[in-house]
């Protein structure tokens, strides 16, 4: 679908015509959805968000203000719902009293030779995965955003409602506590 084309079916989705919506949630929803799971870590949560974040563009459809990209703002609502879901999970991990560093502990090195390179890519994106649970949630997606999304300071302090100092502050501790907890792979070679 073609900017012209979009615009279109953007302006027939804002007029209530629902198969206008589904072109726009068929053009958006792949990225979407890489966004949502590079910020959560899991595909059900991943396809959860994606969900409730179309859900929430539709209803709010009426608020979009056309200054901005559809893209732009969906991938806001994106941002948020990913939040929402990792607050969610963060209380669960809380109330059910699991501690993440222990969660880290069943993945780190057993000391053994050194695996062939694709188990040990493996065991690097799980290394990974365990760090990402140690990050809060604003950690998490500033970290997401600027390293795998490679988003700029001002737009990942756009994207989490905070001033670029916070947002930076935000990537800054994500990163501390990532090296840290990946320190170990550093040995391993």
């Amino acid at each position: 679908m073609e900017a012209g084309e979009a615009a279109a079916a953007l302006a027939r989705a804002r007029q209530g015509d629902s198969d206008a919506f589904r072109a726009l949630v068929e053009l958006h929803a792949k990225a979407a959805f890489g966004l949502a799971y590079r910020l959560t870590g899991d595909q059900r949560d991943a396809e959860d968000v994606v969900q409730e974040s179309f859900i929430r563009a539709y209803r709010q459809l009426g608020r979009f203000e056309s200054r901005s990209n559809f893209g732009t703002w969906l991938h806001r609502i994106v941002v948020n719902c990913s939040m929402d879901a990792l607050r969610a999970r963060h209380s669960r991990r809380e109330e059910r009293g699991v501690d993440a560093a222990a969660d880290l502990a069943g993945v780190l090195p057993s000391g053994g030779p050194s695996p062939e390179r694709l188990a040990r890519s493996a065991e690097i994106r799980k290394r990974v995965d365990a760090s990402m649970a140690l990050l809060t949630p604003h950690e998490r997606v500033a970290f997401a955003l600027r390293h795998w999304e490679g988003r700029s300071i001002d737009d990942i302090g756009s994207a989490l409602g905070v001033q670029t100092s916070a947002a930076k502050h935000a990537v800054f501790r994500a990163v501390k506590k990532m090296r840290a907890a990946l320190e170990p792979l550093k040995e391993c070679r």
